[in-house]
């Protein structure tokens, strides 16, 4: 099972929250939403197979990053996977628009040529992202809880991009819409917890199996099969992070 991105840090319990997920052999993506967040985490995770740390600049905090660019740029080095970043128009963001184009535009010139799993944010901007992503030159990403339209989705796919899938989205109209448009081998789980509910819980890593369960039903195979494409999908993103590693 693979959660390609969730806010461990933000439980009330992330130690416990991380227990579970290890034991349930969850591959979890943990995504941070500055980087003195992922400092603070760094140290406990370095007991977990299944954690990966993932080095973020959330733009629903534009008003930390100037501070936190530094720290970026410093700690980029110490993981290979990236999130959560991105662009939010959405009315909670809209007024720092300029500053999030400013710092998604730096976090993207700081990668470079880099490789990196990169998981990002586009609430209402997915134009927008989508077009700075093109500028820099960088694809492949996963585009998380993807709510936008279906033709920038479609643009999207063209460059190459992946979308990850929750809990939620399985359970709305638009979200199975979306759905519906991807290909087999472009989708990834996530739960996005502890955002996500599931009845009257926030959603953990082994909520992935709803997502799977779901596909399942939806390209009429089995919830084995479904996870082994995931995974598939999920290692054809790493596999030229793996590369750089060995080579270095």
């Amino acid at each position: 099972m693979i959660d390609s991105h969730c806010h461990i840090d933000l439980y009330s319990r992330p130690t416990e929250v991380a227990d579970r997920a290890e034991r349930a052999g969850v591959l979890t993506v943990v995504v941070t939403n500055l980087p003195s967040a992922f400092e603070r985490a760094y140290p406990h995770i370095q007991n977990y197979k299944q954690i990966r740390l993932a080095l973020g600049l959330h733009p629903l905090v534009a008003d930390q990053h100037v501070a936190e660019r530094k720290g970026f740029a410093s700690l980029i080095d110490k993981t290979s996977y990236i999130g959560e970043i991105g662009l939010d128009f959405s009315r909670a963001g809209y007024a720092s628009r300029d500053l999030q184009i400013e710092s998604f535009r730096f976090v993207l010139a700081t990668l470079g040529g880099r490789p990196k799993f990169i998981t990002l944010h586009s609430r209402r901007a997915e134009s927008t992202v989508l077009d700075l992503l093109q500028e820099a030159q960088r694809s492949p990403v996963v585009f998380h809880w993807y709510s936008g339209s279906l033709k920038t989705l479609d643009l999207a796919l063209g460059d190459g991009h992946y979308f990850s899938v929750n809990p939620s989205m399985v359970a709305s109209p638009n979200g199975q819409k979306i759905i519906g448009r991807l290909p087999p081998d472009r989708i990834l789980t996530e739960t996005d917890g502890p955002f996500v509910m599931v009845g009257d819980r926030a959603a953990e890593p082994m909520d992935v199996t709803l997502v799977e369960a779901y596909l399942a039903s939806l390209w009429r195979t089995t919830a084995m099969e479904v996870r082994r494409r995931v995974k598939e999908n999920f290692l054809a993103i790493v596999r030229p992070v793996r590369l750089v590693k060995r080579v270095q």
